[in-house]
């Protein structure tokens, strides 16, 4: 049984996706980021950078993780899935998902904070971060152009792209201009287990003005 520690974001949406794709079970504790709970002590135990998701494998000796990287490797070989065994290949899945670390997450999640949630608005930095994540969406529909999938076959590294590039009009950035990136987020978008792991820990239903006050709270705390 895993414990996931979560809340309804990109980030936490990437391992509750990756969790039903592979049909592994697992106990949900919400964690409530308005009330500052992921930096409260006894989640830090767990996740020491005070951020979520984190997941603790209560099959092998109570095994705590952090970091959306290294818990969807953790999973995808406990399971043996969604992460090739051959070197090359994994090394593929291995390289988009770093893309989507180090690049796509950031950048979006920058122009989200700046675009939405900052009163003052600052247009030569939310243009800055927004240009960034257009460059980074060029980079994935180029990719796309011959595949269906980021590499060979559906893996961990789709899963964690999607999580973020999915809501990109949180950061006021169309894909219409991106024809195989659009294509792509569609198509994931109706597979069974995503669309049940991004109603973990809820499904957001508040009003767009309602979350941008609570996300607001989030940043500037």
């Amino acid at each position: 049984m895993i414990d996931l520690y979560t809340a309804s974001t990109p980030n936490g949406w990437k391992v509750s996706v990756a969790l039903e794709e592979m049909s592994l079970p697992y106990r949900v504790h919400a964690i409530d980021l308005m009330k500052g709970q992921q930096k409260e002590s006894d989640f830090l135990k767990l996740c020491p950078n005070g951020r979520i998701p984190a997941i603790v494998d209560r099959d092998n000796d109570d095994f705590a993780i952090f970091e959306t990287g290294a818990i969807m490797i953790y999973l995808a070989e406990k399971t043996e899935k969604f992460l090739p065994s051959d070197d090359k290949k994994r090394s593929q899945v291995m390289q988009w998902l770093m893309f989507q670390m180090s690049g796509i997450g950031p950048m979006m999640g920058q122009a989200n904070v700046f675009h939405r949630y900052f009163s003052e608005k600052i247009p030569v930095v939310i243009d800055r971060y927004q240009n960034e994540v257009k460059r980074l969406f060029q980079v994935l529909d180029t990719q796309l152009n011959n595949s269906e999938y980021l590499t060979d076959n559906y893996s961990i590294a789709d899963m964690a792209n999607w999580c973020w590039v999915h809501t990109h009009d949180w950061s006021g950035v169309s894909i219409e201009s991106y024809p195989n990136l659009q294509r792509w987020v569609n198509n994931i978008a109706q597979r069974p287990a995503v669309q049940r792991g991004i109603k973990v820990p809820a499904e957001i239903t508040v009003n767009k003005e309602e979350f941008i006050k609570g996300a607001r709270t989030i940043v500037t705390t």
